[in-house]
This record gives structure tokens, sequence and C-alpha cells, in this order.
């Protein structure tokens, strides 16, 4: 048994059809920005939408290389998928501001008939961009954890003729404020497709896609695009400085055959999610038998803001 096989099984609890095992020390492995549609006449432009996705910044390899400890490395070697924000962040209850968010994508499909479940598993840190030194009414003013406002992991699947977004975010901080709870991709009931996308009268985007995006925000943290997860507090690991990294473990299961979440885990800890159903949109032309697992990341204030992947596990069953 290599070592690699060695670290997927003791690091990992992948189901029994693994789909892509990557390790991001030996390159991006078909890991990717996500980037808008370029299809409209004459020049390439994009769809019209309220929500400018060519100000995402793109994914790289990263040695996580600081200011003070010089280079810290991933937990499997040197590199690790790093994705970024540009230090640009709009309040949370208004619309995102460009390039406040992050984004890596992994474009998939299903190739084995009868499998009925979904899984994705990775390793992970976040930090923000430890810059300049906050104002002295902070009682930690060079520890800038407030500034990262979310971040998450999921799947955008479309089969038997209907979409779905599932995934889970940690809602870290909201305005300044820390809140450090899960929650749940689920849309608001009742909220129509112009008011998911803020207003926007026949956007491209309809109720349940791309939350990370559209879906009103409230300032308790409420989104229409997330609900809480019961028991969803839970303080993470941020060490004493911005440029120490703990290496975290994060899994999902789903059923594609029901449309429901099964299990979360994050740590040592495993919410049962089973009976919580996706959402469901009709299909989009072209992308019948996606699967796309995704990542992404989000500041709260004018400071980028990273989240590291170290490697991640595909697996059905």
């Amino acid at each position: 048994m290599s070592v690699d096989e060695i670290l997927l099984r003791s690091r990992y609890s992948p189901l029994k059809n693994i789909l892509s095992y990557d390790i991001f020390n030996t390159g991006l492995n078909g890991w990717m920005t996500l980037m808008p549609n370029f299809t409209e006449y004459p020049d390439f432009d994009v769809p019209k939408t309220l929500v400018c996705k060519d100000q995402w910044p793109p994914v790289m390899l990263s040695s996580a290389t600081y200011r003070y400890p010089g280079t810290h490395g991933a937990m499997s070697g040197t590199y690790s998928l790093k994705l970024s924000t540009r230090p640009v962040a709009a309040p949370y209850t208004e619309i995102p501001a460009e390039g406040c968010l992050g984004h890596a994508i992994k474009r998939m499909s299903f190739y084995r008939p009868g499998c009925r479940y979904l899984q994705i598993e990775c390793w992970f840190s976040y930090t923000a961009e430890q810059d300049v030194m906050d104002e002295d009414n902070r009682s930690q003013p060079g520890l800038h954890e407030n500034s990262i406002r979310d971040f998450g992991m999921g799947f955008d699947i479309q089969v038997n003729g209907k979409r779905s977004h599932v995934g889970l975010r940690y809602l870290n901080a909201v305005d300044g404020k820390l809140v450090q709870k899960w929650q749940y991709e689920l849309s608001k009931e009742g909220i129509s497709d112009k008011e998911w996308a803020f207003g926007l009268e026949g956007d491209w985007c309809k109720k349940g896609v791309d939350p990370w995006w559209f879906g009103r925000r409230y300032p308790n943290g409420d989104h229409d695009g997330f609900k809480d997860l019961a028991d969803g507090h839970q303080k993470l690991i941020y060490n004493e400085t911005d440029c120490k990294l703990n290496w975290q473990y994060m899994r999902l299961k789903i059923d594609t055959e029901s449309r429901e979440y099964i299990e979360f885990q994050c740590q040592d800890r495993i919410w049962d999610m089973r009976g919580i159903k996706s959402d469901l949109t009709d299909a989009y032309n072209r992308i019948d038998n996606l699967i796309n697992p995704l990542f992404w990341v989000g500041t709260d204030t004018n400071r980028r803001v990273f989240l590291y992947i170290d490697s991640v596990v595909v697996s059905q069953e």
C-alpha cells in the first residue's frame, strides 16, 4: 500500500467509490475559479445581473508564506489550494461587493448507475491577511479573525431533470461581530425569483441557485438562502496570530436520490441532517448528470481573507 493510500484511509472516511482524491501539493487537479458566462452578442459579454463575478480572484497553489514565520506549507507537503478575496466588503445586509468572495470549483459528472450517496471531505484552514494593525480600541488589534465573514463547501448537482445546490457554510462574523455557527443551504419559503435576485426583474438566477451571491441578508445573520444548523455553534481553531494555520477536517454526505442532506462533520462533531430536503430548480441546458464540488470564502471587511484546502476527497456509493 502506498503512502497516499495510507493517508487516504487514515485521514478520510470515503464512500465505496472514490471519484477524486486531490492532494494539492501535486497540482490543481482540475480545480479553478468560478467565472461568469461569456456568451452574449456581440463581444462575448456576460448576461445581465446585479452580481459581478469577473472580480472574483483566481484560485492558486500556495506555500502559505507570511512576513514573520516565512513559509508555513501545507498539511501534505508544501502547497495547498488557496481561495482569496479582494480587500473589499459591503455591509452584511447589502448586495455583495465586487470581489468580496472567492470560489473554487471542480466540474465532474455521475458515472456509475445506482449510486445514491455523494460525499465531499477535506482538510482546511482559514485566516485573514496580516497587513495592518487595527485601532487600539480592540482587545486584540493585531488578530483579524472577525475580518472573515464566512466560508463553506458543497455541491451543485443536476440529475433527473432537476438542479440542486447543497452545502454548509461557517458564518464566522457579521459586520465585525463574531457569530461562529454553521448554516446549511436551503432557501426561505415564499420568496420570489425577483426577491432572490435583489429586486432585479428577469435575472438569470432562480430561487435556491447560488446562495453565496444571491438571497437577502438580515442584521442578525439570517439569510434567504441559508438556515441555521441545529446546535450549530462551534468555535473552530483560530490560533494566536493570523500567520498560524491549524488544519481542520470537514465532511458532507448527501442523498442524490431523495435530494436530502444526510450528515455533516467538522473536527470531531457530527450532525445528523436526515430529513432536510434540498432546493430543487428546473434543469439548465447541457449540464445533465452534473456534479460540481465547490468551496468559497467571503470577507467581512476591507481586508483580504483566505481559505486553504490541503486535500479533498469526493466519493459515491
